[in-house]
Formats: C-alpha cells, structure tokens, sequence
C-alpha cells in the first residue's frame, strides 16, 4: 500500500512539473533597415504560450533611454497570443542596436529580444529610407510580406512613400485583394515630402489556410495602369490552429529539421542552371506533414520528393537557380512551407543568388 502511495505522489509530481507556460515569439531579432533621424519607430514582438499553464509577462527591460517597452499584462491562457512593444525615439543618428529583457513566469533568467538598424538623416532624396524605386515614387520595401500569422489577427505593414516627381502625388494601391484594406497619410504629398500607406490584413477573410500570394500595384500618377514595373508582391502565411491538439499529440510531436535555411549561388553566368540540396528530417515522434509549399521567386526551381515523413525519416529538397531570370526578380528569393510541427509551423529558406558582376 506504502509502495502505491508513492507512485501516486511521484505521478503528481512529474505531472506538476510538465505543466507549465511556454513562451514562443514570432520573431527574436529584428533588423529595421534605414531609420529616418527624429522618426520614432515601432517595433512588435508577438508570442504564444505553448504551454499548458497561464502565461504572465511581469516585466519588460531596455537597454537605453531611447526607448519605451509596453506589453500584455493580462496572463496569456495556453494557445492564446500576446505582444511586446517597444517604441524607438531615433535621436541619436548612426548605427543602433538594441534590446529588450523579457520577465515571465516561462523561464527563471530573462529572455532578451533586440532589433537593429541605422538613423539617417537623409531626407533630402529618400535613397537610405526609401531604397526602392517605382517610376519617381520611393518605397522603403518592394513587396509586402504577412508571415506567421493566425486567424482572427489584422497584422498590417506601413509601407513607407517618398515622392520625388516635380509635382503633388497621391499615394494609391490598386487591385488589392478582399482581404487587404490600404489607408494613406496623408492622401496627398507634395514634391519632396514623404508619407505612408497602411495595409491591413483580415485573415477572416483569407481563402485557404496556408500560403496565399497576391500583387498589389502602386499607382505612380493619376490615371496609372497596372503592370510589370507597378508590381508589388504580397504573400501572406495563416498558420495552422494547434488549440485543439490532444495531450497524446502534444507530448509527441513531429519536429522538422533542415540542414540549412539558406543557400548562396554566387557568380553565376547569365544562362547557367544550378542546384543545391537541403535535407528535410522528422526527429519528432509522429508525421511530419510538409502542408503547403510556395516558392517566392522566378529564378528558383523547387522539386521535393516526399511531404510526409514518419519519425526518423528524411527526403531531399532539390533547389535551382534559373540565373537567367535573376535580372527580373523582385523582392527576396526564397521557398517557405508550412508543416504541422506546433513549435515551426512555419520554415523559410533564403535563396542569395547574383551574376558575376562583370556580365550583369
């Protein structure tokens, strides 16, 4: 009787010390690019608990006066999100790196999260903080991309609008989808002046779960048509729901592992074809399902052998670069699934592929 006594109490025990929140972000680091000098900046953190225990964020460090933190302060039930602030007054001009101690009941040491960028001053031709060029209009990026999102989240991108035409110009996005609404500030700008558009996601409104790609296009002056060189890309990723898992599907995951997320094809001849392998291994406990693949560029090539793994098992991803698409890309090369491991739902390779600079 003694003997059954203590297997109860050592069972209660183990089960007490499994149970407990866990904190997963979207994202550790954050590089923000060409800040504008006196620009305050924002920068989001979201996270999940994937834990089976109420999550609670008690505080929030920074490392500079620069900067204000703000966080959800309610706990974080078990599969619910939250998200961690931290606004950047960009006062200082140069080079900046910055970070942000996490405080929970997830961890006994703080977690620490950072961004990093560089304050310019140059607002004069835009060419830092808006890189990017479309007729004599200037974007800081050239595609819109919504990763790692879920459903019931609006998430939106400010897709940031310099104009350097010799007259007044209002910032448009054409064709934009049902599931994406784009607010500019202001609507009009004048020669020299930048502003913003905000683009809104409804996931509700999404057609699949998965990956879905779209293009917007950015209108260069009243009247404008849509085509090749108006084009911006938008991708977005809706996650798969994990909330409904059993304990049995919690304790034994799938668990995805690559041998690289990132590949280099350099010097490249302009009509060469080549190929690299990634190896995809399941070193979980059930199926690894790959559910949804989309590649994010012409120039890429993309064959993979098998989407569903049992444990232990492994396949090959074939990739290829079709250079003689690269001068014709926009935005970044890259290949990204979705899967049904809870912990990467979401994995993305980069593709870094250029032609040898004397035959561009």
């Amino acid at each position: 009787m003694k003997r059954i006594y203590t297997s109860l109490v050592i069972s209660f025990i183990c089960l007490l010390v499994q149970a407990q929140p866990r904190i997963t972000f979207d994202s550790e680091s954050k590089d923000l690019g060409y800040v504008l000098w006196r620009n305050p900046v924002t920068v989001s953190y979201k996270f999940t608990n994937t834990g089976d225990k109420p999550l609670v964020v008690s505080n929030v460090t920074v490392s500079c006066g620069c900067m204000e933190a703000k966080w959800t302060e309610d706990p974080v039930m078990p599969g619910d999100k939250g998200e961690i602030t931290a606004v950047f007054d960009a006062e200082a001009i140069g080079h900046f790196y910055k970070d942000l101690g996490i405080y929970c009941n997830a961890a006994i040491e703080p977690i620490y999260l950072n961004f990093n960028g560089e304050v310019t001053a140059d607002a004069k031709n835009f060419s830092f903080t808006h890189p990017y060029l479309i007729g004599a209009i200037r974007l800081n990026q050239d595609e819109l991309n919504f990763e790692s999102v879920h459903k019931g989240d609006r998430p939106s991108i400010e897709l940031l609008v310099a104009n350097t035409s010799n007259k007044a110009y209002s910032p448009v996005l054409m064709h934009l989808p049902p599931y994406l609404e784009a607010e500019a500030t202001p609507d009009k700008l004048g020669r020299g002046k930048a502003g913003k558009i905000k683009v809104t996601l409804n996931t509700d409104k999404l057609p699949k779960l998965g990956i879905t790609r779209a293009s917007v296009y950015l209108s260069r002056y009243s009247g404008d048509k849509v085509g090749e060189e108006n084009e911006i890309p938008v991708s977005v990723a809706l996650l798969p729901d994990f909330s409904q898992l059993t304990e049995q599907q919690k304790n034994n995951p799938p668990v995805i592992s690559v041998s690289s997320k990132q590949l280099e094809f350099m010097d490249l001849r302009p009509n060469q074809k080549k190929s690299q392998h990634i190896i995809i291994t399941n070193t979980g406990k059930s199926d690894l399902v790959i559910q949804d693949m989309q590649v994010f560029s012409i120039a890429l090539g993309v064959n993979l052998k098998k989407r569903t793994l049992k444990p232990g098992e492994s396949t090959k991803m074939k990739v290829t670069v079709l250079a003689a698409n690269l001068p014709r890309v926009k935005g970044t090369p890259r290949i990204l699934m979705i899967t049904n491991d809870p912990q990467h739902p979401m994995v993305t390779i980069r593709v870094k592929a250029q032609l040898k600079s004397n035959e561009k």
